[in-house]
């Protein structure tokens, strides 16, 4: 049994002419009339009475007519679910994003793809930090993720979505709390609360890298997954840490937020996907950034 041969039998059935009913599915009526010849000869059933005057449907063809509508519908269903797909209408997307430093920019872009394409299914997968991001986009196991700059991967394209600075939080009882800047050096003996070793934080990166550039290795006593936890252990007093401009929200109570003192130290926020990443549902994804997401000025 063909689709051809159903559809020509659901056109006759709804037109009860066969001239119409070709006329409909844009075809000659011999063809149509061959067609429903073929579906009664595998079936082995008459589905129309006909004469010279009249058609109309038998016993058989009546009980066959609702089946009928149903496959040509879930046909239908299927050729549509094929051209969003081909346009980008639906599909998976996944994000990798890490932390608080996403907080600004996350929101409005997922609430925008899923407020245009509802069809996309656009996965947010929290804990992935920055360089390990960049490593599974590379890899193919996410579609597109928040990353830093630099990237050196070539098969990587990325775009910029926010410029972040180095700060210091320390415990608002600290004695260095009420200056108004803070230098590496002064924290040289401080115990540090930081991001995990293993993980691929670009922050933890940037501690450590800012601290080697003044001389100094920064005593790291405690770990946590995320800036939320590391700034409420600031705030307990179990240390302090380098953070960004990006979450000084959090914690408002308990924590003292302060410049590094010297030259400041910028942390570029990226999303990254791989070039050769044909996905059309990324592409509209990747749409929605250009809308949602200037590019911002640094400064």
């Amino acid at each position: 049994m063909e689709f051809k041969e159903l559809e020509a039998f659901v056109a006759v059935a709804e037109e009860l002419h066969f001239s119409r009913a070709a006329e409909r599915l844009q075809i000659a009526q011999p063809p149509l009339s061959y067609r429903i010849q073929q579906l009664e000869k595998q079936l082995k059933i008459k589905l129309f009475e006909r004469n010279t005057r009249s058609v109309s449907l038998t016993d058989a063809g009546e009980r066959l007519l609702g089946p009928a509508r149903k496959v040509l519908a879930d046909v239908e269903l299927a050729k549509a679910a094929a051209r969003s797909l081909t346009a980008g209408e639906s599909g998976r997307v996944r994000l990798g994003f890490a932390g608080a430093s996403s907080s600004k920019v996350l929101p409005p872009l997922a609430q925008e793809v899923r407020r245009r394409y509802p069809g996309i299914d656009f996965v947010l997968q929290g804990q992935v930090y920055a360089y390990a991001a960049l490593e599974q986009v590379a890899s193919g196991q996410l579609d597109i993720g928040f990353v830093r700059l630099p990237i050196t991967h070539p098969e990587i394209s990325y775009r910029i979505v926010e410029h972040e600075r180095l700060i210091v939080a320390l415990p608002s009882s600290h004695p260095l709390a009420g200056q108004s800047e803070v230098s590496l050096m002064q924290l040289a003996d401080e115990a540090f609360i930081s991001f995990p070793a293993e993980g691929g934080s670009s922050l933890r990166a940037a501690l450590l890298d800012s601290c080697a550039k003044v001389g100094i290795t920064p005593r790291i006593v405690q770990e946590a997954p995320d800036s939320y936890t590391v700034l409420a252990l600031v705030a307990a007093g179990a240390g302090v840490t380098l953070t960004l401009t990006s979450v000084q929200h959090i914690q408002p109570t308990g924590v003292r937020y302060l410049p590094l003192a010297g030259d400041p130290v910028w942390l570029h926020a990226a999303i990254a996907w791989r070039t050769d990443n044909a996905s059309p549902a990324l592409a509209r994804v990747l749409e929605v950034c250009e809308d949602v997401l200037p590019e911002p000025v640094m400064g």
